[in-house]
């Protein structure tokens, strides 16, 4: 016989899926989940909150993000049980959870997971096919909760190591969506933007209180400079790259580092910035952002001849259709701010707002017909 709160589950769960029906037809007016962005609330039974799950939770999703001046965990991790009905309510309103628990445990979330599963994917569990089902927006909108089960601890555990790219990239690519609505819910200063397309065929999206600075060929600055938070970013492109061959983690570098030292200088004479490959590591992945070819490169910037230092996040894009290279850089400064992780977050999510004109030539071509008559 199911327990009292199973079959409050059960019950609970049968309404939200009659009402996730009706949402995907309808406009969503439910409130929005709460929490920070980037904390994750884990729920498991309270004698599981060292078990080899829960070690490789923490290994996967609070992995020190090396690149900061100051490492710190790439998600704030928060354990948590349940044990009554508004327990568990509160916890669904949440905006990130995890819920993990072996397939046949004996507890409050072992009852959650097995009463969430459809039969069909509790046996591809039993098989050992699957373990990780993301739902999101189930109960509140803009809400991200996954199960992760399998047949023991020790399996469990096994399987999130194994997926830990693919398990960190799904929860990420919604928080990157997330500051990217928070980041510009203000007033974005569209002229910024509207500015370097019809001039110079691409763009980012601008926040609001970043200022250019710089505004030369091929090269462009905006500052928000504050007393204790001083961040900035610049951006360089080139025309007629046919063979993109040499572009590697090498010449990034190195490009970087001759931008950084012409443009980017102290209030000496003598000081510049370069990039601190010494005392921290620097870091780049790929991926595709809209038919765009992007190297996204991470680590920790140092001024020569001065004691600043802070973290920096570069895109190098590459568009084959129009056979230009550009790249983005974002910079902070802010020595009394020790936790950086959420304004390094920001700007990975403002460097993938980039956009390339695929008309840039033809509206070039046009312009200078029409500056010939």
């Amino acid at each position: 016989m199911k327990s009292i709160m199973q079959k409050n589950i059960l019950t609970l769960l049968g309404a939200v899926i009659l009402f996730s029906a009706f949402t995907a037809c309808n406009a969503d007016y439910r409130r929005r989940a709460g929490g920070s962005i980037e904390e994750i609330i884990v729920v498991m039974d309270s004698s599981r909150w060292n078990s080899e799950t829960a070690k490789a939770i923490r290994e996967v999703y609070a992995k020190d993000i090396m690149t900061l001046p100051n490492p710190v965990p790439f998600y704030k991790l928060t354990f948590t049980d349940f044990h009554t009905n508004n327990q568990l309510d509160n916890l669904k309103s949440l905006r990130n959870v995890i819920i993990a628990a072996p397939i046949d445990e004996q507890s409050n979330t072992g009852e959650l997971v097995r009463s969430s599963l459809p039969q069909e994917n509790e046996d591809r569990v039993r098989s050992g096919d699957s373990f990780a089902f993301p739902i999101k927006d189930q109960w509140y909108r803009d809400q991200y909760v996954i199960m992760l089960t399998s047949t023991s601890d020790e399996e469990l555990a096994e399987k999130i190591r194994n997926n830990e790219r693919t398990l960190v990239a799904d929860v990420f690519e919604r928080e990157l969506l997330r500051w990217e609505e928070d980041i510009y819910d203000r007033l974005e200063q569209t002229q910024y933007s509207d500015s370097l397309w019809a001039e110079n065929g691409w763009k980012v999206r601008i926040q609001h209180d970043y200022i250019k600075n710089v505004d030369t060929l091929n090269f462009v600055t905006f500052r928000r400079s504050l007393v204790d938070n001083d961040r900035w970013m610049w951006a360089w492109w080139q025309d007629d790259v046919d063979n993109i061959s040499f572009l590697d983690n090498n010449w990034i570098n190195a490009k970087r580092d001759s931008l950084l030292e012409k443009w980017i200088r102290g209030t000496r004479d003598d000081s510049y910035t370069t990039t601190n490959y010494k005392h921290h590591p620097v870091e780049t992945s790929t991926f595709n952002l809209n038919n765009l070819f992007v190297h996204e490169t991470q680590g920790v910037w140092t001024m020569v001849n001065d004691a600043m230092a802070g973290p920096f996040v570069n895109f190098t894009y590459y568009d084959p259709d129009t056979r230009r290279l550009f790249m983005v850089e974002y910079g902070q400064f802010a020595p009394a701010v020790r936790n950086k992780r959420r304004y390094v977050k920001q700007f990975r999510a403002m460097g993938r707002t980039f956009e390339s004109d695929s008309l840039y030539h033809e509206k070039k071509a046009n312009k200078e017909a029409l500056s010939s008559l």
